[in-house]
């Protein structure tokens, strides 16, 4: 029998406002709600998709309790109201959860198995604080499989800088400064805000409110405010709250197609999956997981990372993306590294954390038809790292 190869696109991504964990935007909301609200807007911005054509809805959580668990890819779809024969299934892969889900599924579009998916992810680490109902073999501990800090992921970040000594916490300070200062560039020239979903919010004690920006970015943070900041993980340590990412709540999706099936539908096609790849590291260094994933994709495709005009990485934590740009000699500064700003303004609600980079990735190459490729890149917990290589549909030529 014939195999399947098809090319798949990225057609659409859209994820609530990010909130602060504990008393912020969503105290009181539930996370599949969010998830909710994330498919029906999907739905609402793409109505020459029929809800019957998906074929699939992947859901990530870290966290799989409570309003988080439950198949989580199968309840929201019955929630929002999608057919009752378009099946859904939750994924966990950390950190790197919608990242999963997109390939994942974008696998199955590839294979044939799908035509058009709903690929994401959630957390409220409000609700459910990472780690929360989990049991740790204790032969991790006792047979030293890992150390003992690379249950923590504060921990984890010391010790990349201990691997990296020329990583310095005031290196570290003065990439957090200018995430900042991009992410409220970018709120100002109006290029965040296209993505985000209105969510409608309640308080016992304020009421009825609407989540419609992110809550965690801190405008005009500065080196001075943040050398004083204590540093939890270690005493005399780097790792601090202002060079690091939140405690958030959020949800992210997007619609994942073959790209002869969007054609068809009158779908957009803003970019083309091309190639992903997951890799493993010392947990206790997870951190610098994106580097062996970034590397086992360029070898495959047989191109260097001169030849990727974006990166879109996760700001776990500022040490975890300077390694990375220390390992490939790219400048800290480099225009092409989260030039809209990321996770240590925006947040990381862990899981759903991949999609929002692709989404910006999307945008972005919307605005450089000079750009062929960029990646999407995150570390994960227990030691990983993965990548995702996409090609810009508005590639005209050029560099």
């Amino acid at each position: 029998m014939p195999r399947t190869a098809r090319d798949v696109v990225f057609v659409d991504g859209v994820r609530t406002p990010f909130g602060k964990s504990g008393k912020g935007l969503y105290a009181e909301t539930r996370a599949d709600d969010m998830v909710v609200r994330v498919i029906r807007e999907l739905m609402r911005r793409n109505p020459g998709l029929p809800p019957e054509r998906i074929d699939e809805v992947a859901i990530a959580a870290t966290t799989q309790i409570g309003d988080q668990g439950l198949t989580i890819g199968r309840t929201a779809a019955i929630l929002a109201g999608l057919p009752r024969s378009v099946p859904g299934y939750a994924i966990d892969r950390m950190c790197a959860g919608a990242l999963t889900a997109v390939t994942t599924s974008g696998a199955g579009i590839a294979f044939g198995a799908y035509d058009v998916v709903i690929a994401g992810g959630v957390e409220h680490m409000g609700r459910h604080p990472m780690g929360e109902g989990v049991d740790p073999n204790p032969r991790f501990l006792s047979e030293k499989l890992v150390d003992p800090t690379a249950l923590v992921m504060g921990n984890t970040a010391e010790n990349l800088h201990d691997r990296y000594p020329s990583i310095t916490k005031e290196r570290a300070d003065a990439y957090a400064v200018r995430s900042q200062e991009k992410v409220a560039k970018a709120y100002a020239d109006g290029r965040i805000q296209p993505d985000l979903v209105e969510v409608v919010v309640r308080s016992l004690e304020q009421g009825y409110g609407l989540a419609t920006k992110d809550e965690p970015p801190r405008p005009g943070t500065t080196m001075e405010s943040l050398a004083g900041l204590k540093t939890p993980f270690r005493a005399h340590g780097n790792v601090t709250p202002g060079n690091a990412a939140g405690l958030n709540d959020g949800a992210t999706g997007a619609i994942l197609a073959a790209e002869e099936v969007a054609q068809e539908l009158g779908l957009d096609a803003r970019m083309r999956l091309v190639d992903f790849s997951f890799a493993g590291v010392e947990p206790e260094v997870m951190g610098v997981g994106p580097v062996p994933a970034t590397e086992k994709l360029l070898a495959r495709q047989g191109i260097t990372m001169d030849e990727i005009g974006l990166i879109e990485i996760n700001e776990a934590f500022a040490v975890q993306v300077l390694a990375f740009l220390e390992h490939f000699g790219i400048a800290d500064d480099d225009a092409r590294v989260n030039p809209w700003g990321g996770a240590i303004a925006l947040g990381h609600p862990l899981a759903s954390s991949g999609v929002r980079l692709m989404m910006q990735l999307a945008r972005q190459f919307a605005e450089r038809p000079d750009v062929r490729y960029g990646i999407t890149t995150m570390c994960v917990g227990m030691g990983m790292g993965g990548t995702v290589l996409w090609e810009n549909t508005n590639y005209e030529g050029g560099k």
